[in-house]
C-alpha cells in the first residue's frame, strides 16, 4: 500500500477516513516512459490516473490542450462515459497512482460530496461531449468532411472546344461549371462566363473556351472540413471551390450545396459588404462579423479557424470602407494597413483600432485631414474602439508619406524607448489590405535593415516581454487565494499570448522573416533552423490554447459587463445607443443628465457618457477594467469567476464630479 498518497488532494479530501483507507488499499503504481501513450482517444479506462511525478500531455487532434503535473488526475470522462476525449501521452518519465474504476464509481454512488466535486471537475468535458452529439445544422456541417457533402461531379472539356459546345456540354451533364483541359494546366468555365462572353463582349459562339475560362482554380481536398471550404469561398469571393481527391479534380462544392444547412454562414457577409453603397448599409454587415464570431465560438469551432474567418471578413470591410471614403488622390497613391492582432490574422473579439496609411507622395492637406477623421469615426461607429495609444489613421504619425514613416521608424530605433519599441512591434505586424502594397514592403525592408546586426537593440526590443507582470502560481500564492487575500486572475494576453507573439516577432525581425502571422513566422523560423519542428508545433499549440482561453473569457466577461453597466447607471436604457435619460442629476445645476452613445460593448469597455442637461458638462465615466481576464491556466488550475467589479471601481461610481463645474453629482 503506497504510503505517500495525499488524501488532502482534491477530490479525495471529501472522503471519510474509511473511504481513504479503501483507496489506499486498492492503489497501484504505473510507470510510463517519455512519449508513451497512456490513454488513446476513444479508448476506455479501467483506472483513474493520479500523477505522482512527471508530466502528461493532453492532446486533441494533435493540438495540445493541457499539460498535467503532479497531483493532477485523468481521465474522468473515460471512467464515467466510457471513452477518452483526448490522447494522454507521457511528456517525460512519469509515475501515476492507478485507482480502479469500480472503486471510483462506488465512491461516487455513496458519497455525494465526492461525487459533486468529481463531476464539477469533468462537467465541461461531459457537456462538450454531449453537445458534440447534439450538433445540428451549422455545427454538424462545419465539422463534416468535404467528401461527405453531395458535391457535383467533375465534367471536363478540351480548351479547343467552342463556347457553343461548352454550353451543350453543361446542358447534357446538368451542371453549370466545367473543368477545361489545356495541356498540363486545368481551368474552369461557368455558365456566367459564357453569358458575359456572348452578351457583354459579343464574342462569336465559335470562340475557343480557352479564351473565356480562368486558370486560377481554388480547391480543397476531399478530406478537408466543410469550414475550410467556407473559408476559401470567403477569402477568394467564390461561390464554389473545386474538390481534389488523390491529387485529381473530383468535382465542385458550391455554396448552394451547404447554404441550406448552414445558418448565418460567413460566406453571406462578403456579399452584403460588397453591395453596400454607403456607411449606413455597411454598418449592418460590420455588426454581423462580430455576431459571427460569437456564433462560431458557441458551435465549438477552433479558435484559429475563427480568427482566420474574422480576419478575412474584417479586411474586406476595411477595403470597402476605404473605397467609400478615400478621395481619388488617396486611393491612387495610398496604402491602407492593418496592424497588431488584426494584421497578424489572430483577432477574434473586436479590440482597439490598429491601422495606418502610407502615401507614395503628399496629398492635399484638406483631403488627408478629412479622410483621417471620417475613416476613424466610421470604424468607431462600427464598433472598433479608438486605440488608447492613438495607433490609427486619425493620428498624422500613422498616416503620412512612406519617406516620413521610414524616418519615424528610424527615430524610434535610435530613441531606444519602450514606447518606440512597442510602435516598432506594432508596425512590423502590418499587412496591406488596399492600395499600393509595395509601399509597406519598402518600409518593412528599411526597418529590417535598421535592426540587422543590432543585437543589443534586438535585446532591448525583446525586453518588452518583461514590461508586463506575470502571475505567481506558486504554493504561497495559491494559499493566499484560498484564504481570500490574493487574486487568482491571470491576464492571458500579457502573461501568455504576448510572450509567444513578441518573442517570435523578435526572432523574425532578426532573421528578416516578412511573414505576419505568428504561425507563419514560426514555420519560417523552423525552416531556417532556428529551432526544431517539434518545438515550433508546441509553440503554435500553446498560442492557440491561450487564444481559446482568452476568447472564452472575453465572452463571459462581456455578459458580466452588461450587468455591471446596468447597476452603475441605474437604468437599462443606458445600454442603448440613443440619447436618453440615465437617471443622473448634475450636482451644480440639478438638471437631469442625458446619455449619448451610452454604452459601448467592444472589447470589454463599458462606459456611460452622461451629459448635464443644464450646464452641458460631461460627468466622469466609470469604466470596467479591460486588462484582467478570468481563465483557467494550462495546468487546469481552478479559478473563480468574478461577478462584480473591484471595490475601488464600485467606490468610484458612487463618487463622481462634473468635469467642468467640479461639483459632485447625485443619483436620482
Amino acid at each position: 500500500m503506497p504510503s505517500g498518497f495525499d488524501a488532502h488532494n482534491p477530490p479525495f479530501d471529501r472522503l471519510t477516513q474509511q473511504e481513504i483507507e479503501e483507496v489506499r488499499a486498492a492503489l497501484d503504481i504505473g510507470y510510463f516512459s517519455p512519449g508513451e501513450i497512456i490513454l488513446a482517444h476513444g479508448s476506455q479506462s479501467e483506472q483513474l490516473h493520479v500523477i505522482i511525478k512527471g508530466s502528461v500531455e493532453a492532446r486533441d487532434g494533435g493540438v495540445l490542450n493541457a499539460v498535467l503535473g503532479p497531483k493532477d488526475s485523468f481521465d474522468s470522462r473515460a471512467l464515467v462515459h466510457g471513452a477518452a476525449g483526448e490522447v494522454f501521452t507521457a511528456g517525460e518519465e512519469t509515475l501515476c497512482y492507478l485507482i480502479p474504476k469500480p472503486l471510483i464509481l462506488g465512491l461516487i454512488a455513496r458519497n455525494p460530496a465526492f461525487a459533486a466535486f468529481f463531476y464539477s471537475e469533468i462537467s465541461e468535458k461531459l457537456d462538450a461531449f454531449a453537445s458534440a452529439h447534439r450538433l445540428e445544422g451549422v455545427e454538424s456541417v462545419l465539422r463534416a468532411r468535404v467528401r461527405e457533402a453531395n458535391h457535383g461531379a467533375a465534367v471536363f472539356i478540351d480548351a479547343d472546344a467552342t463556347m457553343e459546345q461548352a454550353g451543350h456540354r453543361m446542358a447534357e451533364s446538368g451542371c453549370n461549371v466545367l473543368f477545361v483541359r489545356d495541356g498540363a494546366r486545368t481551368g474552369v468555365i461557368t455558365g456566367m462566363n459564357l453569358s458575359k462572353a456572348a452578351v457583354l463582349r459579343r464574342l462569336p459562339l465559335e470562340t475557343p473556351v480557352r479564351e473565356v475560362c480562368h486558370f486560377d482554380v481554388i480547391s480543397v481536398d476531399a478530406e478537408d472540413f466543410i469550414f475550410e471550404a467556407l473559408l476559401q469561398m470567403t477569402r477568394h469571393d467564390k461561390r464554389r471551390v473545386a474538390v481534389r481527391r488523390n491529387g485529381e479534380f473530383a468535382g465542385f462544392l458550391e455554396d448552394i450545396d451547404i447554404l441550406g444547412l448552414v445558418a448565418g454562414n460567413s460566406q453571406l457577409i462578403p456579399g452584403r459588404i460588397d453591395r453596400a453603397r454607403d456607411l449606413e448599409e455597411l454598418a449592418a454587415p460590420a455588426r454581423a462579423i462580430q455576431a459571427q464570431v460569437e456564433r462560431l465560438h458557441r458551435q465549438g469551432v477552433k479558435v484559429e479557424a475563427i480568427a482566420e474567418i474574422t480576419s478575412d471578413l474584417n479586411r474586406r470591410l476595411f477595403v470597402k470602407l476605404f473605397g467609400l471614403l478615400a478621395p481619388p488622390s488617396i486611393r491612387e497613391h495610398g496604402c491602407l494597413l492593418l496592424m497588431g492582432s488584426e494584421g497578424r490574422g489572430e483577432q477574434t473579439v473586436r479590440t482597439d483600432q490598429d491601422n495606418a496609411l502610407l502615401l507614395a507622395q503628399p496629398v492635399p492637406e484638406a483631403e488627408i485631414g478629412a479622410f483621417r477623421e471620417a475613416f476613424s469615426a466610421a470604424l468607431e461607429r462600427f464598433g472598433f474602439p479608438p486605440c488608447p495609444g492613438k495607433v490609427m489613421v486619425r493620428n498624422p504619425i500613422w498616416s503620412q508619406p512612406v519617406e516620413g514613416m521610414i524616418r519615424q521608424l528610424r527615430r524610434w530605433v535610435l530613441e531606444r524607448q519602450p514606447e518606440g519599441a512597442m510602435n516598432l512591434a506594432i508596425f512590423f505586424d502590418a499587412v496591406a489590405v488596399a492600395g499600393q502594397a509595395a509601399l509597406l514592403a519598402r518600409a518593412k525592408v528599411a526597418l529590417i535593415e535598421m535592426m540587422r546586426g543590432e543585437q543589443a537593440l534586438l535585446a532591448r526590443f525583446a525586453h518588452l516581454i518583461e514590461t508586463f507582470d506575470t502571475p505567481d502560481l506558486g504554493v504561497l500564492s495559491t494559499l493566499m487565494v484560498t484564504v481570500g487575500v490574493g487574486t487568482d486572475e491571470i491576464d492571458i494576453k500579457k502573461a501568455g499570448i504576448f510572450p509567444i507573439v513578441h518573442g517570435i516577432r523578435t526572432m523574425a525581425m532578426d532573421r528578416g522573416v516578412l511573414a505576419t502571422s505568428t504561425a507563419g513566422r514560426i514555420q519560417a523560423l523552423v525552416e531556417a533552423g532556428a529551432f526544431a519542428p517539434e518545438f515550433g508545433q508546441e509553440l503554435i499549440s500553446a498560442l492557440r490554447v491561450f487564444m481559446a482561453y482568452r476568447l472564452r473569457s472575453q465572452w463571459k466577461r462581456s455578459g458580466a459587463a452588461m450587468w455591471s453597466a446596468r447597476r452603475w447607471c441605474g437604468r437599462a436604457a443606458c445600454l442603448r445607443p440613443t440619447v436618453t435619460s440615465c437617471g443622473m442629476r448634475c450636482g451644480s445645476c440639478g438638471s437631469s443628465a442625458r446619455s449619448s452613445a451610452t454604452a459601448t460593448i467592444s472589447g470589454l469597455s463599458e462606459r456611460c457618457a452622461a451629459r448635464c442637461g443644464g450646464c452641458s458638462t460631461a460627468r466622469r465615466s466609470p469604466t470596467i477594467p479591460t486588462n484582467s481576464f478570468s481563465a483557467p491556466a494550462p495546468r487546469m488550475r481552478r479559478y473563480r469567476s468574478i461577478a462584480r467589479p473591484p471595490a475601488s471601481t464600485r467606490a468610484a461610481t458612487r463618487s463622481w464630479r462634473w468635469r467642468r463645474c467640479g461639483s459632485r453629482g447625485a443619483a436620482s
